[in-house]
């Protein structure tokens, strides 16, 4: 069969929605008719939009911190699990944070993690995260 005469014609028939919305019948449904309801999605899917979240969230820093990619991997790691986490706008935010994280002060930036809202939002996390910025090891 022509997949890609196949997806033309579903696309044309089921529309396309990027973002979640409600069928005719009440069922959570997204892109070409997926019916997130009853359906879900697959592990495989999962990961792809995961690994594009991730791609997002390292250009977003690439935007926002130019800096961002001279820390260790292990610090870039918490910074792109935070901006994952709270977006780029809410990381925007811990300014103090961010600049203790730039000038290499990794107690200021862990403590600053530490003492935010987001912290007791995400509890274990949050301390799991500061561990490995005021360490640069894998906790």
């Amino acid at each position: 069969m022509n997949m890609e005469a196949m997806r033309g014609q579903l696309t044309l028939h089921e529309g396309l929605r990027l973002m979640p919305y409600l069928d005719t019948v009440g069922k959570t449904t997204i892109g070409v008719g997926r019916n997130l309801t009853d359906v879900g999605i697959t592990n495989s899917e999962a990961m792809l939009m995961l690994d594009n979240d991730i791609i997002r969230s390292m250009s977003d820093l690439d935007q926002q911190f130019l800096w961002w990619r001279d820390l260790n991997d292990v610090r870039q790691m918490v910074l792109v699990d935070m901006a994952f986490n709270l977006g780029i706008g809410g990381l925007s935010k811990f300014v103090r944070t961010m600049k203790a994280v730039e000038r290499g002060d990794w107690d200021a930036a862990a403590n600053g993690m530490l003492e935010s809202k987001w912290a007791k939002q995400v509890k274990g996390r949050a301390v799991k995260l500061a561990k490995m910025m005021r360490t640069g090891e894998l906790t």
